[in-house]
């Protein structure tokens, strides 16, 4: 018995920033961010907003879809790259807020990148008959470590929460397919200097800006589109499908260009490509989810569809899982 997902459910924060109003705060337009991201706006959490409890709402939403109620979940999986805290995480707020059931919990670290382990790792403890139902939860609060004064970084991120809840199901239906890697000499690709105990926390490090994410655009650019499509085509073939077989592929919504890139090395139609990046930008861990939630929800993914939801992140981590709706 694998695991299929029988409920999914997102969040967006209701500050919705547009590029426009990005040109007041850096030396930006609308026309670049457009012509360089695709992103024309996103989502960001107010001050007083604690981004655990888009989790929360997000994986509330999970749980409704699928008629289950909080007591009746095995195991609370919470992938996110900035967690509420260091120590202890985000998961036991997230579990808090669904009122669960002295079930175990746990945050995954594997940057963008993290929602598509998590769904394998929940996949795999479900095969088990470990934790019969898992919930995975996306979750990030991008714009708390965004350096708002650089434009090449400000404008690619947005805030958000996606989740789905897991549960077994027969071979041929749920999860058919997965591929992880990982590429640890490209690790400072994606990194945030300062805060951890490499480098803990001074007035140095707050006054260099070593608590803001840094990004290494041209090495992501080159990378993240080769390494989806490899690991695109490995989970396929560990599913025993071909790239004829799918209907939806779902990308991280990092870049319309590493998408693009994508599609060209893929060759796929493009309308069979998932993208919401131009509404919510970057959202990280989130973003498979969100995207998965949205296109559920709007009737545009059917039962049956065979979707492959892949991604590149931080560390570096890549991988894609197959499943089938």
């Amino acid at each position: 018995m694998g695991a299929r997902i029988t409920g999914t459910g997102s969040y967006l924060p209701s500050n919705l920033v547009s590029n426009e109003q990005l040109e007041s705060l850096v030396d930006t337009s609308n026309e670049w961010i457009v012509q360089r991201t695709g992103i024309r706006s996103r989502h960001l959490l107010d001050e007083a907003e604690i981004p655990s409890d888009m989790g929360v709402e997000a994986g509330r939403l999970a749980l409704k879809a699928a008629k289950v109620a909080p007591e009746d979940v095995d195991l609370l999986l919470v992938a996110t790259t900035f967690p509420d805290m260091i120590c202890p995480g985000s998961a036991p707020f997230i579990a808090e807020g669904l009122s669960l059931t002295d079930a175990p919990f746990f945050d995954l670290k594997a940057g963008c990148s993290g929602f598509v382990y998590g769904v394998a790792v929940a996949n795999g403890l479900i095969e088990s008959g470990l934790f019969p139902r898992v919930l995975v939860v996306g979750v990030e609060a991008l714009s708390r470590v965004t350096d708002w004064t650089d434009r090449r970084t400000c404008v690619l991120f947005g805030d958000g929460a996606g989740a789905v809840l897991l549960e077994p199901g027969a071979q041929s239906s749920g999860v058919l397919g997965t591929a992880l890697y990982g590429d640890a000499e490209k690790s400072m690709f994606l990194h945030l200097p300062a805060g951890g105990t490499r480098t803990p926390a001074s007035v140095e490090t707050v006054t260099q800006g070593g608590h803001f994410l840094k990004m290494e655009g041209s090495g992501v650019f080159r990378n993240a589109a080769p390494m989806m499509e490899k690991a695109t085509m490995v989970a396929l073939e560990n599913a025993k499908l071909e790239l004829s077989d799918v209907d939806w592929i779902i990308p991280h919504q990092a870049n319309k260009r590493i998408v693009d890139a994508l599609v060209h090395r893929l060759d796929v139609p493009e309308e069979r490509i998932i993208v919401n990046l131009d509404r919510v930008a970057n959202t990280s861990t989130a973003s498979i989810p969100i995207a998965l939630d949205e296109e559920i929800r709007s009737g545009k993914i059917h039962p049956g569809d065979i979707i492959v939801m892949t991604a590149f992140g931080a560390g570096v981590t890549y991988g894609a899982i197959v499943v089938k709706a």
